[in-house]
């Protein structure tokens, strides 16, 4: 009996070892599973801007093609380019960023050498809408492809701008300067970045209107973009916050 006993209870110790060390070898492949869900990708910040700025320029010229307006980043120069017509788009938007990169250094009161690069960027990205303005008119204009066009330009600049927002380097001046004001201001950038188009967009509005009579440029594409990009921005920024880490060779 005494037998029978001792081998009872050896069996539920066996039996009660068996099972923690299965809920330990759980918790571990647990907390490995955690633990490379965590991890993120490391992208070059040389690398994510150059994509941004391609990806940028082409959803500026798919948007004014679509026919629902242009974005609101680029409707300063678009208006200049519709009353000086002798003027590239792209040209105008160079000097367009320019003069944001001269109100940056006003605002901070000193010289910034790292604003100059991204004038540079600026010139880069104004070429790229020249370019992509010799391909993207052979697109089909059926209502239902510019409905496409809109959708595609949208997410294109709402991922370009998230993504130059966080490449550690200097960026268009057109996405630097919302960055650079809520920074001096200290107000959330979202309310920056939709205050900074709707003026964009009414400074259109005003250029064209009285120039040439009659609005141009601004539909209604401009205004859902001009009121939701700033949140959409803020969407896709903390998703890409979750996912990667951004290095560059000025930021580490």
């Amino acid at each position: 009996m005494k037998l029978h006993l001792e081998t009872v209870i050896m069996f539920f110790i066996k039996k009660e070892r068996g099972f923690i060390m299965s809920s330990i070898d759980s918790a571990i492949d647990l907390n490995a599973g955690s633990v490379s869900e965590n991890v993120k990708t490391t992208l070059r910040g040389e690398l994510v801007l150059a994509f941004a700025v391609i990806i940028n320029s082409l959803g500026v010229v798919l948007m004014l093609y679509s026919g629902t307006g242009i974005s609101a980043i680029s409707s300063v120069p678009y208006a200049f380019s519709e009353v000086f017509p002798k003027i590239t788009l792209g040209t105008f938007t160079y000097m367009f960023q320019g003069l944001l990169v001269l109100s940056l250094m006003i605002l901070r009161k000193k010289f910034v050498p790292s604003y100059l690069f991204s004038f540079v960027v600026g010139f880069i990205f104004g070429e790229c809408i020249d370019m992509h303005n010799m391909w993207v008119p052979m697109l089909p204009t059926a209502i239902g492809f510019r409905i496409v066009y809109f959708i595609i330009s949208y997410c294109l600049i709402s991922l370009g701008i998230a993504l130059s927002n966080r490449c550690k380097l200097p960026i268009i001046p057109t996405d630097l300067f919302p960055r650079e004001l809520a920074d001096i201001t200290g107000v959330a950038y979202s309310r920056i970045k939709i205050s900074f188009d709707v003026i964009c967009l009414a400074v259109t509005a005003c250029l064209t209107g009285l120039i040439l009579g009659h609005v141009k440029g601004l539909g209604i594409g401009t205004v859902v973009a001009a009121f939701t990009m700033g949140k959409a921005i803020g969407l896709v920024g903390r998703w890409l916050d979750k996912k990667f880490d951004f290095v560059s060779f000025m930021k580490k």
